[in-house]
């Protein structure tokens, strides 16, 4: 059997305990509180990738796309040699929910769509 198209579907690491080198360049990293105070606005980071990637003309990133669970918030296009795989949102969750998520899909025009999930709880 072959192995699947890194363009068919979302990309996800087969062993989140032991990650590729492919992983490590394309799975998002999340970087906002564990917990947040509903109605304030808190910073969410995202950079692609534990070992940064690449934004060369034949290789870069060339969107980051942000939701709250499946609701999308924000879309960052990024243009190679000029910017960088990183971009912070300003985020504000209700307090009608106690827990929630931030999602983040990215994609690579070599290597497809990538996504990573964090959990967050939303304080009174």
């Amino acid at each position: 059997m072959s192995e699947k198209s890194l363009f068919c579907g979302m990309n996800k690491p087969a062993d989140p305990g032991n990650l590729t080198e492919t992983e490590k360049k394309h799975i998002p990293v999340i970087d906002c509180p564990d917990t947040v105070k509903a109605g304030e606005p808190f910073e969410v980071a995202i950079k692609v990738g534990e070992i940064p990637h690449v934004m060369q003309e034949g290789h870069s990133i060339q969107w980051i796309e942000v939701f709250s669970g499946e609701s999308f918030l924000a879309r960052v296009d990024l243009t190679p040699v000029f910017t960088t795989a990183e971009v912070t949102v300003t985020v504000v969750k209700s307090g009608k929910h106690r827990a929630s998520s931030i999602r983040v899909v990215e994609r690579c025009n070599l290597h497809g769509q990538w996504e990573a999930v964090k959990q967050i709880n939303i304080s009174e």
